[in-house]
């Protein structure tokens, strides 16, 4: 018999596989593999243990599902956009500073869940995202090279997801430090999407 969803937790209309999925992504994305047992992920579920492994019969079958949509959240956004032939070099860098800090707005924790995972486990990441095969055939590279050819590519990129993904990571102690507030991180976020394309632009004409 299920119990009653917790308030703060999966809405109750889901149905019983798609809240233990929804469970399963606050509490990995929270805890991480290592420290999630099943009964954490359906007590967040608001069902029983035997309901959960009814439905999935180990927390590895889970965890790779979910990992698997959180890698296509944090890299996939990307993926149209840099190889998008059509856009310009400055238009992409916008966008990609504007797609990675709406993503980071609705799920703040990703980054550390998604990167904690990636330095756990490299090869997985490897097989899901073919990053060798983007930075060799996107536009987006193939555009920074012909502006900047005495700088590596991958440089610009790191500084671009940096500016765009570092703030998420750090907006925890900005807010425990009362640097910021935050409807004053969001305005940020907000200005933050124009300025990252000067920033990079800045970048690229320096010496």
């Amino acid at each position: 018999m299920e119990k009653k969803a917790k308030e703060t937790g999966v809405p109750a209309e889901m149905s019983t596989e798609e809240k233990i999925l929804e469970a399963a992504r606050v509490v990995f994305t929270q805890k991480g593999y290592a420290a999630t047992r099943t009964r954490d992920i359906a007590e967040e579920a608001g069902i029983n243990l035997a309901l959960l492994n009814y439905y999935f019969r180990s927390k590895e079958k889970l965890f790779h599902q979910v990992m698997a949509e959180n890698m296509q959240r944090f890299f996939g956004i990307i993926a149209p956009i840099i190889t998008d032939v059509k856009t310009s070099l400055n238009t992409k860098i916008g966008l990609i500073a504007e797609a990675y800090i709406n993503q980071l707005n609705q799920n703040p924790d990703l980054p550390i869940f998604v990167l904690s995972e990636i330095r756990n486990n490299p090869a997985q990441f490897k097989s899901r995202i073919p990053i060798d095969t983007l930075i060799a055939d996107a536009s987006f590279f193939t555009q920074l090279r012909e502006r900047r050819p005495d700088v590596h590519p991958v440089q610009f990129l790191i500084n671009i997801l940096g500016m765009s993904v570092f703030a998420f990571v750090a907006k925890p102690v900005f807010l425990a430090a009362n640097v910021v507030d935050e409807a004053a991180f969001q305005a940020m976020m907000e200005e933050r999407k124009r300025l990252i394309p000067v920033w990079v632009e800045a970048m690229l004409n320096t010496q």
